[in-house]
């Protein structure tokens, strides 16, 4: 699933063409996607003016005057600025067209991908209750500590859960974690405050790097200029089992915790 870093990327790829421009239609070629899309998406978006491509989360936020389309890439989708006769392809579900002659085109082969609406001074429910963004100074180490006393899951399932930080997935949760010298399988409750400290200082650092590369490359993600990210070449734990770490040489070890998979390792991280 496309991470924050890559919902990021999408948000700065799209934006430059659609704020500030007006919608001039919306073609849906199937009712839904994860769910329903509601009837607001194609009666009150069309005619207005996009005001800000912001994003929430891993949510992608088309902000007008009218209320707030939300998009969310799911598994496996894909948000590109198209020419509108651009040939369709078989999983190009929706066509957003702008006034300059492009239309922002969701194409979603596994369908897991949402097509939302938030009217106007309203919070969607899906938005509701999350914490905050990890890179905003509302995240810090103190946060972390304060929310994990009596924890007793482990400290990766406490990173990855949204109403703790929103947006830090499994890869980057594992990395962080290895930046950070903190075992995966420890409670969340057992870590310390200064350890916290250091943990939120590498989720920052490592996400802020990962969005100027481009975030991680995924089997079915692309950016919105078609260019992979880089990221996924760096990577010093995620997706490594059996290989030998690149700072110490220990072979990385792999548990599921919270129905993931977490890498991690055995010596460098206590």
């Amino acid at each position: 699933m496309p991470e924050l870093p890559e919902v990021e990327t999408t948000r700065r790829g799209i934006a430059p063409h659609l704020e500030g421009h007006r919608v001039t239609g919306v073609v849906l070629r199937r009712p839904d996607l994860r769910w329903p899309i509601p009837p607001e998406i194609s009666t009150l978006l069309p005619g207005q003016v996009i005001d800000e491509v912001d994003r929430r989360a891993k949510y992608l936020l088309l902000r007008t005057q009218a209320g707030t389309a939300l998009l969310h890439l799911g598994m496996s989708g894909m948000l590109r600025v198209l020419p509108a006769e651009t040939p369709l392809g078989k999983h190009d579900h929706v066509d957003i067209a702008m006034d300059t002659g492009r239309v922002l085109r969701f194409t979603d082969p596994r369908r897991f991908g949402a097509l939302l609406w938030q009217m106007p001074g309203e919070t969607h429910e899906l938005l509701e209750g999350i914490g905050p963004e990890p890179l905003t100074d509302d995240f810090d180490g103190d946060l972390l500590w304060n929310l994990s006393r009596r924890r007793s899951a482990s400290v990766k399932t406490f990173l990855m859960d949204n109403a703790v930080v929103v947006g830090v997935g499994n890869i980057y949760a594992s990395e962080a974690l290895f930046a950070a010298g903190i075992d995966p399988r420890r409670a969340a409750g057992k870590v310390s405050r200064a350890r916290y400290a250091t943990l939120a200082g590498e989720v920052k650092r490592i996400l802020a790097y990962a969005i100027t590369r481009g975030g991680t490359t995924l089997r079915d993600f692309l950016a919105p200029d078609g260019a992979p990210g880089y990221f996924f070449q760096e990577l010093f734990a995620y997706g490594r089992a059996g290989e030998p770490c690149k700072v110490c040489g220990t072979p990385i070890k792999v548990v599921t915790l919270g129905q993931r998979a977490s890498f991690y390792c055995p010596s460098c991280q206590r």
